[in-house]
């Protein structure tokens, strides 16, 4: 099978069971946004990672998949694509919990650095907020029948990913950078 099919050379592709639409459609830029993720993470896992998050960031790649498979589908209940319900953002929660019992309490905010792990986890968030917005957008512009637990679990993985950020710094043993709110005069 060859990875080129020519038919979107015309700027369309085509929906899982459903129309072709333009590659700019609010449908594609969302599940673009979610592979992108999916790619960060994937970038992620090359990094020194602790083996907890490690083995949460292979699980919520497999995950990710099933969001854009979702996303990739006009109907997704009608071709069996509805494949994430509430328990994969509370196991979210049960992992983000677990994570921050050993870490220092914030007193504020913190800037997206440290080790290198934790700066691609930072990205990591910060594509995932972007990914999460698209599928808002998406949900708000069509009728796009999209499972109500989607936003949720885009929302609570951008939230494991900051502690997740967090975590590998600590393990790492690099301090967290406070923000340092610049003065009137424009010096910190």
């Amino acid at each position: 099978m060859k990875i080129y099919t020519k038919t979107g050379d015309e700027g369309q592709t085509g929906l899982f069971g459903g129309p072709r639409v333009a590659k700019c459609d609010v449908r594609i830029e969302a599940y673009g946004q979610v592979d992108e993720l999916n790619a960060v993470l994937g970038l992620a896992r090359c990094q020194p990672l602790p083996p907890l998050l490690d083995q949460t960031l292979q699980r919520v790649q497999h995950e990710l998949f099933a969001v854009g498979a979702e996303l990739a589908s006009p109907d997704p209940q009608r071709h069996g694509l509805v494949l994430l319900g509430p328990e994969a953002t509370q196991t979210l929660e049960r992992e983000i919990d677990q994570l921050e019992a050993s870490l220092p309490p914030l007193r504020q905010f913190i800037l997206p650095a440290g080790c290198q792990a934790a700066a691609v986890l930072h990205v990591a968030r910060a594509v995932c907020r972007r990914a999460e917005r698209a599928v808002v957008a998406l949900a708000q512009a069509t009728d796009s029948r999209l499972s109500p637990h989607l936003v949720a679990y885009l929302n609570r993985l951008g939230d494991y990913l900051f502690v997740a950020a967090r975590y590998a710094n600590l393990d790492a043993g690099v301090a967290e950078v406070g923000w340092n709110k610049p003065r009137a005069n424009g010096n910190a």
